[in-house]
Formats: C-alpha cells, structure tokens, sequence
C-alpha cells in the first residue's frame, strides 16, 4: 500500500460526514454496525501501513545519521592526514608528505561525498516526517470517529427500544380504548335486567294465579253458606 493511498484514504475516512451516511441508509443501525466494522478494519490496515511507513522514515534518518557521522569522520582523517603531512614536509621528507597530502584528499573526496548523500536525504526525510505526521494526525481522527460511531450506534439502539416500547404501549391502549371494558359490563348488566324483569313477570303471574283460586274459594264458601241458609229456612 502506497503513502499516498495510505494518507488518501486516512484523510477521507477520517472526513467522512457520518450524520449524512445515517440520513441515506434504510436502516441506521445496520449502517453503523457496517461503519464500526469497515472503520475498525481500515483502522486496522492503516496502523500496519503507517507503522511501515514510519519504519521506512527511521532507517532513513539512521542513514542519514550515518552519512552525517561518516562525513565528520572523513573530515578529521583529512585534517589529521593534512597535519602529517606538513610536518614531513617541513622535515624535508617530501615524498612521503605527498603521500599523506594525497590521502588527505582521498579523505576530503568521502567527506564530500558523504555530505552530498546526507544532504539528498534531508529534503526526502522532511517530507517523510510530515507525511508520518498527517498519518498519524488522520489515524487520531479515524479512532474518534470510530469513538463518535459506537456512541451513535448505542444512543440509536437505546433509542429504539424506547420507541418499541412506547409503540406498544400506545397499542395496548389502542386495544383498550376499542375494547373498551366497561362496554362489555353495560350489556351483562342490561342482561342482568332483562332476567330480574322476567323473575319479575314469573312472580306476578304466580301471584296472580293465587289469588284468583283464593277468589274462587271465597266463591265457593259464599253458595256453601247460601245453601245452609236455605236449608234452614225450610226446616
């Protein structure tokens, strides 16, 4: 994975407008779990990559350490070479002066060369440390979305069940009001009437009955008492 796919797809996923992903998805909840996945994924990758990169970064700054070392070193063996060779030459030893004079090149020509290696790598090891610093800065952000994602999930999920609850509630109460209980006790207690109305009845006309085979008892004792009357009247 290339620093420039790294750092593009950090900086996006970092940039991502997670309330406009909820206001296009069917269901919210399934998206965030889907984001919480695909983050900590990305997340996952990212960190591998940026490690690398970051790897890549310090052996370039061991070597750049290295080159800068080297040229110091080459620059006091010239030195040292140099002096050598001034005091042969003022002892008269010519040729062995020229001799270490020209190791005292050699030596300036890996110091040169070492100073030109360290200087080239200066430019690419700066925009390297800033690559690794928007890196870093973009994997800070990606976690506190994913941070800011699981909260979202949680409040939603949260949110949800209370609004299951309260649907079902309100139905409960919607049953109640069309079922309405007192309804059900108005037409058992228009029964209820109906029946002590016939009990009612049932008394009356057994009342009635009673009383006309009492009249017709009182009937009988009147033509009983009429015809002793009569008898005595003959007698």
């Amino acid at each position: 994975m290339s620093k420039q796919t790294v750092l593009g797809r950090v900086t996006q996923l970092a940039k991502a407008n997670i309330n406009a992903l909820l206001d296009q998805a069917e269901d919210p909840q399934k998206m965030l779990d889907q984001l919480i996945r695909d983050y900590s994924n990305n997340i996952s990758e990212a960190e591998q990559a940026v490690a690398t990169t970051i790897g890549n970064l310090r052996l370039m700054e061991q070597d750049h350490q290295e080159d800068v070392g080297a040229a110091k070193e080459w620059g006091e063996k010239a030195r040292a070479a140099s002096r050598k060779g001034d005091e042969l030459r003022a002892a008269g030893q010519t040729a062995e002066a020229d001799r270490f004079d020209q190791l005292a090149k050699v030596a300036l020509g890996r110091q040169l060369q070492s100073e030109k290696e360290a200087g080239t790598a200066e430019p690419t090891i700066a925009a390297q440390t800033e690559v690794v610093e928007k890196l870093k800065s973009g994997l800070d952000q990606m976690k506190g979305k994913l941070g800011e994602l699981r909260s979202k999930r949680d409040e939603l999920v949260a949110r949800a069940r209370t609004a299951q609850a309260q649907n079902t509630m309100m139905d409960a109460v919607k049953n109640i009001d069309v079922l309405d209980p007192t309804s059900e006790l108005n037409r058992f207690e228009d029964k209820v009437r109906r029946e002590e109305a016939k009990a009612m009845g049932k008394q009356e006309l057994a009342a009635s009955s009673l009383d006309a085979q009492f009249e017709q008892l009182d009937t009988l004792g009147d033509s009983a008492e009429i015809e002793a009357r009569l008898a005595a009247l003959k007698r």
